[in-house]
């Protein structure tokens, strides 16, 4: 459809001075239709989710967020649980690949950047050191064996393998073995934690390995993951139902702002 002096010129011309009423009516119902148009809201992924994970930090450059849990079951967000301090990646955050929309103003995550993920995503098995975890998730126990591998060129980028299984050659080069305690003898950081699906499709550079897990201490920054308090992860690891489709969401406050009601995550307004 034509509007404003292009769409009076176009109609006008063709059916007299008589009906130039009605059409500059219809051409100006026409243009206030486009100022107020909105942008449609995208795709959803994540519209069956009925618990969500939230970390908002200060900027993208901040190393540091909060933690909210949020949870729905007749269509309204409310929060449940005390807020938490968390660490994030070390250069702080990044757009990934998730369930939202790509192509958002900001930066993007690379592999080896020193940011975290932001975006929405699903939320994968939890992993730890113990044989069992207090946890409705997919549990897998690490051994000395299991790594993720991220190493971009890999066929298994951004997989949790077990030597055993694919063989020495094929965990080569890896960075990431999933039983920091047995190289570094006290390191709890890995020993409860859950998966982050970033990246799912391993799509090489864009970054990988990303998880909740234990931080080393309060100040102490990660190199992509989210790290929290034990006690913190123990709420939330033992909160967390698969049946609900749980979502993990991480954002700069801003973005969060001017995203979250578009995309019907919770309002950071919302209080236990």
């Amino acid at each position: 459809m034509k509007t404003g002096k292009a769409c009076l010129n176009a109609t006008y011309g063709r059916t007299g001075e008589r009906s130039r009423a009605w059409f500059i009516a219809i051409c100006t119902l026409a243009m206030a239709s486009c100022a107020h148009r909105t942008l449609p809201s995208p795709d959803l992924g994540w519209k069956d989710a009925e618990q969500a994970v939230i970390v908002v930090t200060p900027d993208w450059n901040a190393d540091h967020g909060t933690l909210h849990t949020y949870e729905r079951s007749t269509g309204a967000w409310r929060e449940v649980g005390a807020r938490q301090p968390v660490m994030i990646g070390r250069k702080g955050s990044a757009w990934g690949l998730g369930l939202h929309p790509g192509q958002l103003p900001g930066p993007v995550k690379q592999e080896g950047d020193g940011r975290s993920p932001a975006g929405v995503f699903g939320i994968g098995e939890a992993f730890g050191y113990a044989e069992k975890a207090r946890t409705a998730l997919p549990y897998a126990a690490m051994q000395a064996s299991h790594y993720c591998m991220d190493v971009s060129a890999s066929p298994l980028y951004n997989r949790i393998v077990d030597a055993r299984t694919v063989g020495t050659d094929a965990v080569s080069g890896s960075t990431e073995p999933m039983r920091l305690d047995l190289r570094t003898p006290g390191d709890q950081r890995y020993r409860l934690g859950f998966v982050i699906e970033h990246n799912p499709q391993a799509q090489p550079n864009a970054g990988s390995c990303i998880f909740a897990h234990l931080w080393k201490g309060p100040g102490d920054a990660t190199a992509g993951c989210t790290a929290m308090a034990d006690s913190t992860m123990d709420r939330v690891t033992g909160w967390l139902r698969p049946e609900r489709h749980p979502v993990f969401v991480l954002m700069p406050e801003a973005q969060y702002r001017s995203l979250s009601a578009g995309w019907k995550l919770p309002s950071l307004e919302e209080t236990p």
